[in-house]
């Protein structure tokens, strides 16, 4: 699910080519419903056997037409589609899955921590959505808000096929993509299961929605989210500095160069993000959805609303989280619960 606080306004233009990125390495755009990013880039590898792709888009007909079509593109079909790399559960990223594995036989592969929030997600959200009004609470969302807050995700499901992966791909694993160097790198954060994929042969970083060139992925805290997203997220981007890479394939926006110093943009985004909750809790904000409010989003507060404003709030809480963690800041438990600054 697209979970990006900072978007810009939405474009009439339309979508990038499929292009010819490394010879036998095709980007091919994939539209995305109603949504200011508009596409999520698919990433097709050519083999003898048919190509392998990362990632696939929502499973909407007009996502299904264009991601064929962008395969047709590369000279092969479809039906010929050997294995699905998903980098995360997200719908644009998984939610074609299982209808790409319907048309070809392909394998779908997620790492263990997504896969293991399929059922409850995508299956069976009852439970989860029950856990999530308790969050809510938690965190203070006005009472009127509750129930709209609680089912916000829900219109997303039917762009989704709830498909348990064929392979479970772990850190450090390498996928078989006849002749290709891929190396599987566990990022969790923005999803719990998240991976970059490192091309060595041709110092490419697939970094899916981990690293972006200019808007920050939200890194949510909620019933599925680890202890400590934000710390995840940026233990991640610590990760990823051992690779040297000539250009970044990201899922999102376009490629770029420059791995190291979008690293440190992000690292630095997110240090001043703190500053911002730290600085709530010194003029007496006490609760996450106050904290959220006084913390500075793409648009004003009160023109964030449903899903969005859901997704701030966790960012908020995932930053509180962080700063627990730092032993900064500690929650004194309650519905709502408040949080204070430690001191020494």
């Amino acid at each position: 699910m697209l979970r990006h606080m900072s978007v810009a306004a939405p474009s009439l233009s339309p979508l990038p080519p499929v292009e010819l990125v490394r010879p036998g390495l095709w980007s091919i755009p994939v539209p995305i419903p109603n949504n200011p990013l508009r596409y999520v880039f698919v990433y097709a590898f050519e083999t003898d056997s048919g190509p392998f792709i990362v990632d696939a888009g929502w499973n909407t007909d007009d996502a299904f037409a264009t991601l064929s079509e962008g395969i047709a593109h590369t000279g092969a079909d479809i039906s010929d589609v050997q294995g699905v790399l998903v980098t995360h559960i997200h719908p644009d990223h998984y939610g074609l899955a299982g209808r790409v594995r319907e048309a070809s036989g392909a394998w779908v592969a997620l790492h263990p921590a997504d896969a293991a929030l399929v059922q409850d997600r995508y299956a069976e959200p009852t439970d989860l959505l029950q856990r999530v009004g308790n969050m809510l609470r938690r965190v203070g969302a006005p009472a009127e808000e509750l129930q709209s807050l609680q089912n916000a995700s829900m219109p997303v499901l039917p762009f989704v096929t709830a498909t348990v992966p064929d392979i479970l791909v772990e850190d450090g694993d390498k996928p078989e993509v006849p002749g290709w160097d891929l190396l599987a790198i566990w990022t969790p954060g923005h999803s719990p299961g998240h991976l970059c994929f490192w091309e060595d042969r041709n110092r490419l970083m697939l970094s899916g929605d981990h690293v972006l060139p200019r808007i920050t992925p939200n890194i949510p805290f909620h019933p599925q989210a680890s202890a400590d997203p934000l710390g995840d997220f940026l233990r991640s981007l610590e990760r990823l500095e051992a690779f040297d890479a000539d250009e970044v394939l990201p899922a999102h926006e376009h490629r770029f160069v420059g791995l190291d110093a979008r690293l440190a943009e992000l690292r630095a985004h997110h240090e001043h993000r703190f500053a911002e909750v730290v600085n709530a809790i010194n003029e007496g904000v006490t609760t996450a959805w106050d904290i959220a409010a006084r913390m500075r989003w793409s648009r004003p507060w009160d023109r964030i609303e449903g899903f969005m404003r859901r997704a701030a709030v966790g960012e908020a809480m995932a930053h509180l989280r962080a700063l627990e963690n730092r032993g900064v800041v500690r929650e004194v438990l309650g519905e709502p619960s408040r949080w204070e600054l430690v001191t020494s």
